[in-house]
Formats: structure tokens, C-alpha cells, sequence
């Protein structure tokens, strides 16, 4: 039998466990970051700046709020999402933020915890892009401790008034609503603070060495009024409301990054082979050929990870400490491939003119944000022990 090579980028085959629809939806949005997010990316990140013009783009493959059923919404299932956070990712982890953001940071609480009249309002014109969210949790004194919540909201005459700051906030500069946690005398509850309402401002945060093309800012209240019928109702007192927002995009993240690694050895398997020094290509250096089943082996094991968590997410059994051990796995694995790409590169690493630089500085951020490394290790030590050691 003729040998017949394994996808590179797919070497377990994963892509045969796929549904006919999760393919198509994959193909579709490859095809998308391929045509309008690779062409213009890297000028984006040289320049600090969204690509808010693929927005339409983004709204019309129905990559917004995929997973809701109803309100225009495309209602696609857990591995179609992360397939979705996978080929976005692909091109950019800010574009795959973005859509995060949006989809389980904005619309999923408004579709879970808001009433009908606020899912009426919002969610039909968030998925059309229309609307753009951002979701204030994290405050500039630590994001690792939201039980430490400073920003407050308090009754007056039938109203919230809100007080406090959120920062590193996706999204923020663009948004036209901002789902915003807020301490209140009951415990934390979600607010829907809108563009325009006086005291609320989100200036963007300037100088970031990662997620250039990421519009990121901070949320400033100062005695921002909020109607009470802006409360998401059904946001349960004290944190389970905005840490279940928080699982929901940590499932995208654990396929988002094995985009990004696999961006990274896509082109590194091109460069070796085409790079030649002391007569022979790069690719037939046995330390190079190590380096590279190194980089194969991390992005198959996120693969079949991030693959078995989509199973458990869609029989309903997907737990927070599972999603723990993924994002935590996957985004150092990523981080390594991406860093280990850039040093193989040589002095082309460093260059713009290549992939794993941008992508190694983004992932710098990815395996921060929505949970620290440290803060999922200590998740799955709970996990394991009982014990509560933050």
C-alpha cells in the first residue's frame, strides 16, 4: 500500500471525527481568515489598530453568538464554536478575542441571565454586528480575585448607581454596551451600561507589546445611572453568573490557541524546507526534525483535549476544572510551539514577515487573561485534594 502522508497539521486524523456541518462550518471560516483576515492582519498589528471592517464578515458567517439558538443566532454546537475560535485564531488571537468576547462574554449572559425585553433589544443586533459588547469584571487592583470586587452599585429611587473601574477589557473602546459585575448590598449582579450614559467612559489602552489589532481599554463609572430593568435579572447574587460566562470563553480559548500553533508550524515546515545552509535544507537536520514532532506532539494532544471537551460540553457534563486543565495545557503548549517556531526562524524570528513573533506575543496575553496559568494549577489542585489553596 502506497504511503500516503498525514496532514500535517492533523495528525491524528481528528478531522474524520467531525460532524458533516462542524467541517462545512470549518471550511467557511478558513476560507474567510484566509481571504480577509491574513491579507491585512500584520499591517493591523504594526499599526495598534482593529480590522473593525471584517465585522459585516464575521456577522454574516454567523460567527456571532454561534452557539444561542434563536435571535438571529446561528444556534451551532460546542465543537462547531471552537473549530470557529480555532481558524480565527488562525489568523489573529484578537480577532478570535473579539469574537469571544461577543459571543460568550456579552451574548451568552444577556441570552442566560437577561429577560426577554433585553434579548430582544441586544442579542438580534449583536449578531448582526450592529452592536458590539465587552464584559467588566477584572479591576486594575487584580483580576485573580473577583470575590475582591471594588466597583459597587447602589438603589436610588428605583435606579443603580454605579461606582468603580474595569480594566483590560476587550472590546471596551468599541462597545456599545458594556455587561458590567458590580458589588451590590445582596452580593455581585450584572449591569448593562450603554454607550452615552453620562459618567461612563472606556478610554483604550495605548502601547501594548501583545494583541496589537485588539481594541483594549479599561471601564471607567463615576456615578453612572443604570435603570433597574438594565439588571440582568437573572444573574444569580455573588460570582457564579460571571465565572459560568467566564467557562463558556475559556472552552473557545482551548481551540482558539491550537490555531495559533498550528499557524506557527505551518510556515516554520516551509521555511525549513526551503532554507538551505551547508548544502542540505534545514528539515534534514535531525535536531530540527526533533524540534518540529515537539511542536506536532503539543498541538495533538490540544487537539484531542480540546476535541474531548466539545464531547463532554455537548452531553451537558463539561466541568470548570476540565476547562481548567485545557486552557492551561493548551495555551502553554502554544506558547512553546510559537516561541520554539521563532527561535528556528533565526534572525527572520524577530521579523514581522513571519508568523510566530506576532503570534508568540499574543499568546503572551492568552495565557494570562481569563485565568492566570497559576490560577488553573490551582484549580486542578482543588480539584484533586479538596482543598482551597488560593
Amino acid at each position: 500500500m502506497p504511503y500516503a502522508p498525514a496532514d500535517p497539521m492533523d495528525l491524528f486524523d481528528l478531522r474524520s471525527e467531525l460532524s458533516e456541518e462542524d467541517r462545512l462550518v470549518q471550511d467557511s471560516v478558513a476560507r474567510f481568515v484566509d481571504e480577509n483576515v491574513l491579507p491585512v492582519i500584520r499591517g493591523h498589528f504594526e499599526r495598534h489598530t482593529f480590522p473593525r471592517d471584517i465585522v459585516a464578515g464575521l456577522a454574516g458567517l454567523g460567527l456571532l453568538g454561534s452557539s444561542i439558538e434563536g435571535y438571529g443566532c446561528a444556534g451551532l454546537g460546542p465543537i462547531a464554536y471552537g473549530l470557529i475560535c480555532q481558524e480565527l485564531e488562525r489568523g489573529d488571537s484578537a480577532i478570535r478575542s473579539f469574537v469571544s468576547v461577543q459571543s460568550s462574554l456579552c451574548m451568552y449572559p444577556i441570552f442566560t441571565y437577561g429577560s426577554e425585553a433585553q434579548r430582544q433589544r441586544w442579542l438580534p443586533a449583536m449578531a448582526r454586528g450592529e452592536r458590539i459588547g465587552c464584559f467588566g469584571l477584572t479591576e486594575p487592583h487584580g483580576g485573580s480575585d473577583p470575590a475582591n470586587m471594588k466597583t459597587h452599585a447602589r438603589r436610588r429611587n428605583g435606579d443603580w448607581v454605579l461606582n468603580g473601574a474595569k480594566m483590560w477589557i476587550t472590546n471596551s473602546p468599541l462597545a456599545d454596551v458594556a455587561v458590567v459585575w458590580a458589588s451590590t448590598e445582596e452580593g455581585v449582579r450584572g449591569f448593562l451600561v450603554e454607550r452615552g450614559t453620562k459618567g461612563f467612559e472606556t478610554p483604550e489602552i495605548e502601547n501594548k507589546f501583545s494583541l496589537r489589532a485588539s481594541a483594549t481599554g479599561s471601564i471607567f463609572l463615576d456615578d453612572v445611572v443604570v435603570p433597574d430593568e438594565d439588571m440582568l435579572p437573572g444573574s444569580t447574587v455573588g460570582l457564579k453568573a460571571p465565572l459560568s460566562c467566564l467557562t463558556q470563553a475559556r472552552y473557545g480559548i482551548t481551540w482558539g490557541v491550537i490555531g495559533a500553533a498550528q499557524a506557527c508550524l505551518r510556515e516554520l515546515l516551509e521555511y525549513t524546507r526551503t532554507r538551505t545552509l551547508f548544502d542540505r535544507p534545514l528539515a534534514a537536520n535531525q535536531a530540527v526534525q526533533i524540534r518540529l514532532a515537539e511542536m506536532s506532539r503539543r498541538i495533538t494532544t490540544s487537539q484531542l483535549l480540546s476535541l474531548q471537551l466539545g464531547r463532554l460540553k455537548q452531553a451537558g457534563k463539561m466541568t470548570p476544572a476540565q476547562v481548567s486543565m485545557a486552557k492551561w495545557h493548551n495555551c502553554r503548549a502554544a506558547l512553546d510551539v510559537a516561541r520554539d517556531a521563532r527561535d528556528l526562524l533565526g534572525g527572520a524570528g524577530i521579523s514581522a514577515e513571519y508568523v510566530p513573533i506576532r503570534h508568540a506575543l499574543n499568546l503572551e496575553s492568552v495565557i494570562t487573561y481569563e485565568g492566570t496559568e497559576t490560577i488553573h494549577q490551582l484549580s486542578i489542585g482543588r480539584e484533586l485534594t479538596g482543598i482551597n489553596a488560593f
